[in-house]
């Protein structure tokens, strides 16, 4: 589903990119493994270079790191001594078999046609009351990034418009400033929702 020159740059570079400096979102992490019963089952959909991963595995929950490219999710299985599966978003195919799903600057390249599928998909892979995260770049038109990136830049109005017609309750979307992999001030919508 990836575009061919997002996927070229992940499998390009993917030690440089698992191996940046990256501050950990902490503050979502804590906030979203607060939702969850202790050692919940969390499927990590794009766990880039698996930081979250660790951190969600250091605080005993039972994690399942994937990522769309097999470069990545090599460099991932390296710093977690632990199996990254390569899956593809328009590939998960589970039935109610987590308590909660991180997708941290991952769901951004779904081409913005295929964001509803894709968010179907990971509700069915949910339990009941399950809880998902997932931040996005702000936008209103689907672009590229200077590195050949597919991003769907939405707006928090088109997110919340696509997750209520999707069926999802308690939608929360905070925006803020920070920055990316390239280094450009970015406007990042942060999502929370249940099943």
């Amino acid at each position: 589903m990836a575009d061919e020159s997002t996927s070229s740059f992940y499998n390009d570079n993917a030690a440089t990119y698992a191996s940046r400096q990256r501050i950990l979102p902490i503050r979502r992490l804590d906030a979203f493994l607060s939702l969850l019963p202790p050692g919940a089952a969390i499927l990590d959909l794009g766990c880039g270079g698996g930081q979250d991963s660790a951190y969600m595995l250091s605080k005993g929950f039972d994690v399942t790191p994937t990522d769309g490219s097999p470069a990545v999710a090599k460099q991932a299985e390296i710093l977690l001594k632990h199996p990254v599966e390569v899956l593809r978003f328009e590939d998960l195919d589970e039935e109610e078999a987590f308590d909660g799903v991180w997708a941290e600057a991952s769901l951004l390249h779904v081409p913005r046609a295929a964001l509803p599928e894709v968010l179907e998909r990971i509700r069915t892979a949910l339990r009941p009351g399950g809880t998902f995260h997932a931040t996005f770049k702000a936008g209103e038109a689907e672009g590229h990034d200077g590195f050949g990136r597919y991003y769907n830049y939405p707006s928090a109005e088109l997110l919340s418009e696509m997750l209520s017609n999707g069926g999802w309750h308690n939608i929360v979307i905070s925006e803020g400033d920070g920055s990316g992999y390239d280094g450009k001030p970015t406007r990042w919508l942060a999502v929370r929702t249940q099943k």
